[in-house]
């Protein structure tokens, strides 16, 4: 049963815990925990980092028996839509900066943010859960299936899979389900999952097998130099 932490001291009063109660920490459910950041002056000045959700399982007493951080990320987008729509509630033709009419807008998905932002994120917040005892399970990351994708093209096929355990990273992909009538809500699929280490994470991160061929450079060069 999902509770919220402000109902755990009532529901102990009572004696009305069970065991099967889960306190939900993050975003609407009461409050968010923050995962500080490394120590240092620089790092203590710094922003924390949040991980989404932490489900705390407790036991009859109201003490915590068990942890699970869940980790959700969509993806950013570069750029805006904003020029273009106003041409289009204005009834006009867009021009892009190119001069073209009708023109393209120059927002698109923000695929780099995998490399630059959200692995090394879980990476660290894999680590910071690894140390905790009573987070058996490791950190659950919940993505749309192209994240996923792009993650698993960036981290290459050779991560060897685990079970759910202290120390690893649970990548779980979801996507829409079939269409249906207008009106209706489409359901949300699990469409794939695997689980790996932290190390395999950060080594498949810091040391990527997937390379292109050797010279590539030097091969782009000489093509555009028509050598």
């Amino acid at each position: 049963m999902l509770i919220r932490p402000a109902d755990v001291a009532g529901r102990v009063a009572a004696g009305s815990m069970t065991g099967n109660e889960v306190a939900v920490f993050g975003r609407y459910w009461g409050q968010e925990l923050p995962l500080p950041r490394p120590r240092g002056e620089a790092a203590a000045a710094a922003r924390k980092y949040y991980v989404d959700w932490i489900l705390a399982k407790l036991d009859a007493s109201g003490d915590l028996a068990e942890l699970t951080a869940v980790e959700v990320q969509t993806i950013d987008t570069t750029g805006n839509y904003s020029d273009q729509a106003q041409s289009f509630f204005a009834g006009q033709a867009f021009t892009d900066g190119r001069g073209r009419n009708p023109g393209y807008s120059d927002a698109g998905m923000n695929w780099e943010n995998v490399n630059k932002r959200i692995l090394p994120q879980i990476i660290y917040k894999g680590h910071v859960l690894r140390r905790e005892a009573k987070c058996t399970k490791g950190l659950y990351f919940v993505c749309p299936k192209q994240v996923y994708d792009r993650i698993r093209d960036r981290l290459g096929g050779n991560l060897h899979t685990y079970h759910p355990s202290t120390g690893t990273i649970t990548f779980r992909s979801y996507e829409l389900g079939p269409d249906l009538p207008a009106g209706q809500q489409r359901d949300m699929t699990l469409s794939g999952q695997f689980t790996t280490t932290v190390d395999q994470v950060a080594l498949a991160f810091t040391s990527p097998m997937n390379l292109p061929d050797q010279n590539v450079y030097e091969a782009a060069i000489n093509a555009a130099l028509g050598r």
